[in-house]
């Protein structure tokens, strides 16, 4: 570490974000030369959550994928759906795996530079300054992936839904799982009126992970995750013997807090703290991906850093769907089922990617329009 604990870059956080970040750092020879921090209070040695999403053919993270399928399904409660996803694959990662990764590629960098402590504060007067608990460090520019205060005061003033969920990773003695499938999302369980469904990832024919999901304005106790988890593997997947190898669980904000309104010059907000993560479905590991390589960009060329990070009319559309989940939640399920059902996979994967067209964008709002939609349209306006 430099003795005088000046760097170019720090990076706040050994999440997704920052990770994902500090790897393509130590990809380009760009940066080869600039001192890189990461401070984080956890040395990320714990399988935490797992992430999932869909890409065309070969990823940059196929090494550390654990599995992937060409085929998904959707219940709705009247409905089945098969969806062939070619051109698509979709994967899943262990977070383990990917911090692994990212400290094992990074442990070999001499510029990189890890520090286990906990961030206070940032000054950005005459000098930036991030203090932590134990020191404090100077920097050209920060990556900051720690939520604004602000989130938590000011949230009333904007829409609100949380992702809510827990998973177990099942094991069967016996082959009752197929492995080519997954299931995208299940809404013959529910709890009440809500919108809430279960997520399936078949690891193997013995092995998989059963996530109950919540869309919803409040979170609820781990009894009654557990309590849905346990009558879904029991009654809908007909599995009686079965040992729960390991758990997960989270809640990621869906919402239209301008987050990325709280980066400045010399500090950038990144992960969830910048609004990467899309506000109408919790979607973050692509996402992420697609805006550091914008950012990697913006360095190389001497850019504002969080120039160009975000398309203004997908968080128009993204406001217009919190807002008939907030007001209606109870339209969650037809809401998919019209948008799985009516659209082909490449235009939804696309739209979702934040990366379709015009008339592909057309075709989805037909799909779904309503009334709920038109009052929620109006209500944005």
């Amino acid at each position: 570490m430099p003795n005088s604990k000046c760097f170019d870059y720090i990076i706040i956080g050994n999440g997704l974000a920052g990770f994902q970040l500090a790897l393509s750092l130590a990809e380009s020879s760009f940066f080869k030369d600039k001192q890189i921090a990461l401070i984080d209070k956890s040395s990320k040695t714990k399988n935490d959550k797992t992430w999932s999403f869909w890409e065309k053919e070969n990823g940059k993270w196929d090494d550390i994928v654990s599995k992937s399928w060409n085929e998904a399904l959707f219940f709705s409660s009247k409905k089945q759906l098969t969806l062939k996803l070619k051109p698509y694959i979709y994967k899943t990662i262990h977070a383990l795996d990917f911090y692994s990764k990212a400290k094992q590629v990074l442990d070999k960098k001499n510029n990189f530079h890890f520090i286990i402590d906990e961030v206070t504060s940032i000054e950005d007067k005459a000098q930036l300054i991030v203090k932590t608990k134990e020191n404090h460090y100077s920097a050209q520019h920060v990556f900051d992936s720690r939520i604004t205060e602000d989130y938590f005061s000011e949230l009333n003033k904007y829409t609100k839904i949380i992702q809510h969920f827990k998973g177990w990773i099942i094991e069967t003695e016996t082959p009752v799982f197929n492995p080519k499938q997954f299931t995208m999302m299940d809404y013959r369980l529910k709890d009440g009126q809500q919108t809430t469904f279960t997520y399936v990832l078949p690891l193997s024919k013995t092995k998989a992970l059963v996530e109950f999901t919540y869309f919803t304005k409040a979170i609820v106790d781990e009894e009654t995750y557990d309590s849905f988890i346990k009558k879904y593997i029991t009654e809908t997947l007909k599995i009686s013997d079965y040992t729960i190898i390991e758990t997960e669980s989270g809640n990621i904000p869906m919402t239209n807090f301008p987050f990325e309104n709280y980066s400045t010059k010399n500090i950038t907000k990144i992960g969830t703290a910048g609004g990467w993560v899309k506000g109408s479905t919790g979607y973050s590991y692509k996402h992420t991906e697609n805006k550091v390589t914008k950012i990697i960009e913006n360095l190389k060329q001497n850019k504002q850093v969080s120039k160009g990070l975000f398309k203004q009319k997908y968080k128009f559309y993204d406001k217009i769907f919190l807002k008939v989940l907030h007001d209606e939640n109870e339209k969650g399920e037809w809401i998919f089922e019209k948008f799985y059902a009516e659209n082909t996979v490449e235009s939804k994967f696309r739209f979702l990617d934040e990366e379709s067209s015009l008339l592909e964008e057309l075709k989805i709002m037909k799909s779904l329009f309503s009334i709920a939609f038109i009052k929620a349209f109006f209500k944005t306006l």
